[in-house]
């Protein structure tokens, strides 16, 4: 890939990774568009597309610095959460795990799906089906704020990650949905969302990153790296405008995300 095609993947990337519209989907879907076919199956891609996750989660770091800043003092309560800091600490890293493990367990089982964009396409409407559905159940409950978080629900909201695997489902979707199963706003889903997705990329970082030190794979590190950077500051462009939105649309917030992923995944199957 040259450096036009390393750019627009990675505003791709910076944008749909926080969007719940699946950034790994969109950037299999772009590039068999674009008609960049043969490098969906190429072994630089997952390590390419992980090294851009690498630049959205330290985008995510720098966004909410407060928020991990403050778990450093484990018996104070946390600003946001009104809980101990080690128990916030807690919760992330235990609803961190179920994800991790799948994905060590199910990587090269599932690995042979990038390379099909019908599957992709296929995972990407239901994916705005499960958003429809998150909003649905939303409405038949009250909302709370993270204080009412648990061990429990932060597990619930953690195992979502997991269907995030299948390339077209998105993860910030998945678990937006779960916190809204659990009775938070959506602001609230959002901020917990996020603050999820930064352990999880940046571990899914340091697992593939070394790839590309491989002797066939150094050719694409200069473009890696602007990849990275140019996927950050579209990430923390995103999520300033996503947490915002979140807190202004209390309701039905998920709903054109949904209608979006249903159009672009239908248009994939009937043009091919």
């Amino acid at each position: 890939m040259d450096f036009i095609h390393v750019f627009l993947l990675a505003v791709l990337q910076g944008v749909t990774e926080l969007f719940p519209v699946s950034s790994l989907g969109h950037a299999i879907l772009f590039s068999h568009w674009m008609g960049w076919g043969t490098d969906l199956k190429s072994p630089t891609l997952l390590p390419f597309l992980v090294a851009l996750h690498l630049g959205t989660a330290v985008a995510l770091f720098a966004y909410f610095w407060k928020d991990w800043f403050v778990l450093l003092k484990p018996n104070d309560l946390h600003p946001v959460f009104q809980q101990k800091n080690k128990n916030v600490l807690f919760y992330l890293v235990m609803s961190t795990i179920p994800a991790g493990l799948a994905g060590l367990l199910l990587e090269k089982k599932l690995g042979h799906l990038f390379g099909e964009p019908r599957w992709v396409a296929l995972f990407l409407i239901l994916n705005g089906f499960l958003l429809f559905a998150g909003e649905f159940f939303k409405r038949k409950q009250a909302s709370s704020d993270l204080k009412t978080l648990t061990l429990k629900k932060s597990i619930f909201i953690g195992l979502w990650q997991i269907i995030a695997l299948l390339p077209g489902f998105s993860r910030s979707g998945a678990t937006l949905v779960g916190g809204l199963l659990m009775g938070f706003t959506h602001e609230a889903a959002a901020h917990f969302s996020f603050m999820l997705a930064t352990p999880l990329i940046f571990a899914a970082a340091i697992y593939e990153l070394p790839k590309l030190l491989h002797s066939d794979l150094h050719t694409i590190l200069l473009p890696t790296l602007f990849g990275g950077v140019v996927a950050g500051a579209s990430a923390y462009l995103s999520v300033m405008f996503l947490m915002r939105y979140m807190k202004a649309k209390e309701v039905s917030a998920l709903i054109p995300f949904g209608i979006y992923c249903i159009v672009i995944g239908a248009i994939t199957l009937v043009i091919g």
